[in-house]
Parts: structure tokens; sequence; C-alpha cells
């Protein structure tokens, strides 16, 4: 019987416990792989895609051989992970959530991951995702969809959602993710975990799957903040095979993490972010900025420039540019697409080219008023991640309830902004709801301020013990 105990730390503690000889790589991988296939399968949470148990205990093995061999170690040696199953690797498939790629092997391997490769991670498993990673909610008529670890009946949120639900459930110490219109920071806060949107441009993106590139970004979603700090260090830079790719120096997260707020200029948006969030999920909000009062950040009110455009305006360039992603599959192999991805990229064929163009050329002078209006008054900005507590998965299908895909277009309220904008934002838990399921907020700031997001992020995690609570098997 495999002891499945070292699965229960921290991506940190996991790393440290490995580098110090207390754990083996081999230990903490059998660990992983045990809860994955006891929970991550369709019968129980549904957010497993694939796993190859040989190749992961081979590369924890290798993993254990070069600890003995006394050489220098990289920072996440020997610590397993998974990922979004989007993320190619040679010789691997990766089926993007859907069908038509579920036997096509990748010819090219992912840049983030060839970074964790680098940094000594290992890669066990792909995680379930909604179909081309076009839903918040977390759906998937094609594979399945992944179920809450907190409340079976519920959402994960998407289009991460295997990512998140098997970070929380404790199958494995952290994942990437992809984020278009909250596609992180969404499911991250449905299934109380952390989960980063870095700055458009901090993470490199090339090998793949594109949605839309003028809005896609990669991200960590992790148990803890500094477990997610862990992981933007390994990830974050530059990237010369994608285009968009900033060549401005990521620095240091870990290297301030423990800094505090002492005087940070924490801003509390006086419109816009608050107005349609249900009490429940407003009060639990709210209650962190006291958190962070205390912990002696500075709290002030912020005006916040008209943005209400930017969740429409992301809605239609993700429709627009993701039928042009996948326009080959439009052509050759539409039937075998699930009903709401076809609906969404079909809908994306009837946008207005030119519509899209304007809203992309806008987006400069908006993203200028917005930071110089807002980051001149404050250094982060507060605010909610979800409108409302998870819904059930049965209520949010637009498949059997299509009055519901309103209230879904409504979900991305908090977070498509910032992905219009090209901000970094961090969804970081704050607590639970009467029906006992989590609730987050989120911290957003300037270009390229994620150190700034992971520092105050982590100060409100120290003075909360929301990250040890966990979900029951």
């Amino acid at each position: 019987m495999v002891d499945e105990t070292p699965a229960l730390l921290t991506l940190a503690e996991a790393a440290e416990a490995i580098e110090a000889g207390r754990l083996s790589s081999l230990e903490a991988t059998q660990a992983c792989l045990a809860r994955l296939k006891r929970l991550g399968g369709a019968e129980a949470l549904n957010c497993v895609a694939a796993l190859d148990e040989e190749a992961a205990l081979s590369q924890a093995r290798a993993a254990d051989a070069l600890r003995a061999a006394g050489k220098p170690l990289p920072p996440l040696h020997g610590v397993p992970l998974a990922h979004k199953d989007m993320f190619l690797r040679k010789g691997r498939v990766s089926a993007c959530g859907t069908r038509i790629l579920a036997g096509m092997a990748a010819s090219e391997t992912a840049g983030v991951l060839e970074k964790l490769d680098r940094a000594g991670a290992l890669d066990i498993a792909r995680l379930n995702m909604v179909e081309l990673a076009l839903g918040l909610t977390g759906h998937n008529a094609v594979a399945g969809t992944p179920r809450n670890p907190w409340d079976r009946t519920r959402i994960t949120g998407g289009s991460s959602s295997g990512s998140a639900a098997a970070v929380a459930a404790r199958m494995i110490f952290g994942a990437l993710g992809s984020d278009t219109g909250g596609s992180i920071r969404f499911p991250a806060a449905c299934c109380g975990v952390v989960g980063l949107k870095p700055t458009y441009g901090r993470v490199g993106r090339s090998g793949a799957m594109p949605l839309s590139p003028a809005l896609d970004c990669f991200g960590p979603i992790a148990r803890t903040v500094t477990d997610c700090a862990m992981l933007h260090a390994a990830v974050a830079g530059h990237d010369g095979r994608d285009p968009a790719s900033s060549r401005r120096a990521a620095g240091n997260p870990l290297a301030a993490l423990e800094a505090g707020v002492k005087g940070l200029r924490v801003g509390i948006p006086k419109s816009y972010f608050y107005d349609p969030v249900k009490p429940e999920v407003a009060s639990l909000v709210r209650k962190s900025v006291e958190i962070l009062r205390r912990a002696g950040a500075d709290v002030i009110e912020v005006p916040i420039p008209d943005i209400a455009a930017a969740n429409p305006l992301t809605i239609l360039i993700t429709a627009f540019e993701g039928a042009q992603a996948h326009a080959a599959l439009l052509k050759t192999r539409a039937a075998d697409l699930g009903p709401q991805t076809l609906g969404r990229l079909v809908l994306g064929l009837l946008a207005d080219p030119a519509a899209v163009a304007d809203a992309l050329r806008w987006r400069k002078a908006i993203v200028r008023e917005f930071c110089q209006t807002v980051f001149s008054a404050c250094d982060v900005l507060h605010t909610p991640v979800m409108l409302a507590p998870p819904p059930t998965i049965a209520e949010s299908d637009i498949g059997a309830n299509p009055g519901f895909s309103e209230a879904m277009a409504a979900m991305g309220h908090c977070t498509r902004p910032f992905n219009f904008l090209g901000l970094p934002a961090i969804s970081v838990p704050c607590g639970f709801g009467p029906d006992d399921l989590p609730a987050a907020f989120q911290l957003a700031a300037r270009p390229f301020a994620e150190n700034t997001l992971l520092r105050a992020a982590r100060a409100y995690e120290r003075e909360t013990e929301w990250f040890r609570r966990r979900p029951n098997d």
C-alpha cells in the first residue's frame, strides 16, 4: 500500500524535503500517482486526462539518482507536477480537451515545460480542461466535466478545470493553466487554491494550444502563494519562439516574498467590481481587506475608469481569434466538437473583424488611462473574483439550461477586464461561505508587477490558515 502522506505537503515543503533527503522523489511521485488514480478518474473528480505511471516513476528514480550523486540541484528538483492538457511535449499526445486531437502526438515541447524541466520538476500527468479552453464553468461534453473536490455537484470553474481540482484535492503539488478570460483565477477561486495570471507577455506561450493570441496568458495554480511564486519563478522570462514575449527581466519573486505589506497601498474600487457581487461573497472579500489593513497596508478607495466594455470585448476577441486559431477543425471536424465549443466558434466566425480590430486598437489607450487613474493612487487593486458561490454542474450546463448563458457571460465580470488590459492578477482564497464552498479575492497591479502581487498575497496568507484546509477525499 502506497503512503499518500507526502502528497499532502505543499510544493515548497516537498521541494525542501527532497533537497534535504528526508523525502525521495520516488516517494513523492508514488504518493501523487496513488491519489491521481484514486481521485482523478471519471468515477471521482474526473480531472485526469492521462498519466503514464512507468514514465513518471522512471523520472523520479532518475531525479533520486542525481541527488545521490551529489550534483548541484535546481529549485524544483524531483517535485512531481501535472498540467492542463494543452502544453505540448514532443512525442506525447495533448488532446486539449477534444476527441479530435486525442491521437495526435506533438512535434515540439512547450517553452514553459522546457523551463520546468530545467528547474528539475517532473511532468507526470495531463489534466482535463474545457474543450479547446472555451468556457469559464468547466463543462466538457466530450471528455466529461471535472467535479469540485469541495462538493462534487459543483463546478470547478474553467477552463483550467482539472488543474484546479487536482491541486485542491492534493493529487499534485502544482499545475500550469492558461488564462484568456479568467481561466486560471476562476477555477482557483472555485476550488480554494491560488492562481496567478501574469502580465501579457511575461510567460512565453510557444508549443501550446493557442486560443486568443491577443489575450492568452499562462501561469501557475498551487496551494499556497509561495508555491505559486516558485512556479512563476521557473516559467517567467523571455521565450524566443513567442513573438509577444517580453524581454523585460522578471526578477526573483521569492526575494521579497516575506517583506509584508507595511506601507503598501491597497486600492478598493469605488465602482464596477462589486456592483453585481452577491452579499455572501462580498462579505468574505471585504473581510480580507481588513486583514491586509491589520497587517500594515494602507487601504485607499480608488476611482475606476469606465471599463464596463472590457468583459464583452474580451468575449468578442476570444471568439474571433479562437475561430481563426481552430479554423481547420471547424472546416473538417465540426461534427466532432462539443455543442458549447462549436457554438462559441461559430459565433467567432460571425464576428466583425473591423470591430475586433477597433477593440484591439482602443486597448492601449484604455490601459494607459486605467493605470494612470488606478495605480497612481495604489500599488495593488483589491477586488472579488466571483460574483456568487460556485453553481452546480447541472444548473450551469447551458446545453440543458440555455437560460444560464447570460449568467455564464457575467461570471467574467471581475476577471476578464484584466485580460483585456493585459495586467497581472492573482486569486487568493479568503474563507468559506454558508454552503462551505470556497471564496476568493483578487489582486491586480500595473504591468510586470507580479512580485508585488505575490508579496501582498503572501502577507494575507500569513495572517490566515485557509490554505491548510483541504477537502475530504
